[in-house]
């Protein structure tokens, strides 16, 4: 049946039944495929071909989705990851000049290959990003809503994860002899503040090790930001068939799974680069999200996941976790209180987003600014507190205390040991250097005996 089906899609996508001679291949498909024939006439029409095609491959794709095969979850990482050192030939070992010059290479005349933005007032950052489609829709929203605070921000971003982006910007394992080094270019010939990166599945310290040494290489001050994505349907036994099997402490017991995990990794990467790697709580958020939604107060929200319910303003729009309508802004609100350490509350005016005027509501975007800030003061990881509850995050007593809603964001000192409420304290130990807080079950890894990005000999 399956070889069937493939021969059917191969004549149509092949566009044969458009050909002079359509209406033979449409007789020669209907003595193949007589089930193609709708009303049964004993002719096939083209559109009852298009038709019959467009079933097939949405069957295809259900069942795709029934057997979690549309995105891979388990996939071959190169042994190279295991080396003392990258490939002699992968970017991050050429000087600066020579990165430029490989990555001008793969771009036109009229464009540049290095990035740049000058100093900026008020602490804004200069932040250059990784991430697949989960951050997608942050990486979106979030320069509209520095703007909404009053200033433009610098963002330079390359889609897809830590370590499938370190290939391709050096050339190595996947991408061998194929450099492609967006961000390594400006980052080794501009000034930048800050990288973010989103998760992915099996993720290693070792992906994020080396682009942390890279950018440390050229920018000591360098802050890293990690999202910590959310609860994924894949970490139930079952799938549900219904959303009455699904309840707010069943995202809680998930989103604790998650913290935990992510405090593994970013413990371990705070053991070897101290004060430096800081979570962008999207986990906690979206689990607050859902309790919200269980008591009644996310407003024009009508289910939980569409995958499961089928509600179209759902929290969850896919089986994979992809966030629904209007969950954009809320995750856009979670990186911008992370970043600059002020609740998105504290900005009154409402924001120009894409999309539906109508939708979110006012009411369920003040709901959405509410919970994002709540989430990040509230996770040890973020380095974000606010004890005084002014929406402002806790500074050094020399900071400046200015927090109006339309002035530039205050650089901050992150600082955080408070439990949050979605991971009970004892789930949290504080480990080797500042803001190093891992779960006391985790048993760290000795992924950092040695140095991922050394200067090459010969640069």
């Amino acid at each position: 049946m399956k070889l069937r089906r493939s021969l059917l899609l191969l004549l149509l996508c092949g566009g044969l039944v458009w050909a002079g001679v359509q209406e033979q291949r449409l007789a020669r498909l209907l003595e193949q495929y007589p089930e193609a024939d709708a009303d049964g006439d004993g002719h096939l029409t083209r559109e009852e071909a298009q038709a019959y095609r467009q079933k097939l491959q949405g069957r295809a794709a259900s069942d795709r989705s029934a057997t979690g095969q549309g995105v891979p979850r388990e996939f071959r990482v190169d042994p190279g990851w295991d080396a003392d050192r990258f490939p002699e030939h992968a970017v991050c070992y050429r000087t600066p000049q020579e990165i430029q010059a490989i990555y001008a290479k793969t771009m036109g005349k009229s464009e540049k290959a290095v990035t740049s933005y000058p100093k900026a007032a008020g602490g804004v950052l200069r932040i250059v990003g990784t991430g697949h489609s989960f951050m997608g829709p942050g990486y979106r929203t979030f320069p509209i809503i520095c703007r909404a605070a009053g200033f433009e921000q610098p963002l330079l971003t390359h889609t897809g994860s830590a370590r499938y982006k370190w290939e391709e910007e050096n050339g190595v394992f996947a991408f061998d002899g194929k450099p492609k080094p967006k961000l390594l270019a400006s980052i080794a010939n501009a000034e930048w503040d800050a990288m973010m990166w989103g998760p992915y599945f099996h993720d290693r310290p070792a992906y994020y090790a080396c682009w942390i040494e890279f950018c440390l290489k050229y920018h000591p001050h360098m802050k890293f930001y990690l999202s910590d994505a959310w609860p994924q349907l894949e970490q139930l036994d079952e799938i549900p068939t219904s959303e009455d099997a699904l309840n707010a402490e069943i995202f809680v017991r998930l989103g604790r799974q998650r913290n935990v995990q992510t405090a593994e990794l970013v413990g371990t990467l705070n053991k070897k680069y101290p004060g430096k790697v800081f979570v962008m709580p999207t986990s906690d958020a979206m689990v607050l999200a859902a309790q919200h939604y269980y008591r009644g107060v996310l407003p024009g929200i009508e289910g939980i996941h569409r995958a499961v319910g089928g509600k179209e303003r759902s929290l969850w729009r896919d089986r994979l976790g992809h966030l629904g309508p209007g969950f954009d802004r809320f995750e856009g609100y979670v990186f911008y209180a992370t970043i600059y350490a002020r609740s998105p509350e504290l900005l009154q005016d409402d924001i120009p987003f894409d999309g539906p005027s109508d939708f979110p509501s006012r009411e369920l975007d003040r709901v959405f600014r509410k919970i994002a800030w709540q989430a990040v003061i509230h996770n040890p990881l973020s380095g974000v507190t606010d004890g005084d509850h002014d929406g402002i995050g806790d500074q050094p007593a020399t900071r400046n205390t200015s927090h109006s809603s339309k002035s530039p964001p205050i650089s901050h000192e992150h600082q955080s040991e408070a439990p949050s409420p979605l991971c009970p304290a004892p789930c949290w130990t504080k480990g080797a250097g500042s803001n190093a807080l891992i779960p006391q079950a985790a048993r760290p890894r000795s992924w950092f005996g040695r140095s991922l990005v050394r200067q090459s000999q010969n640069a």
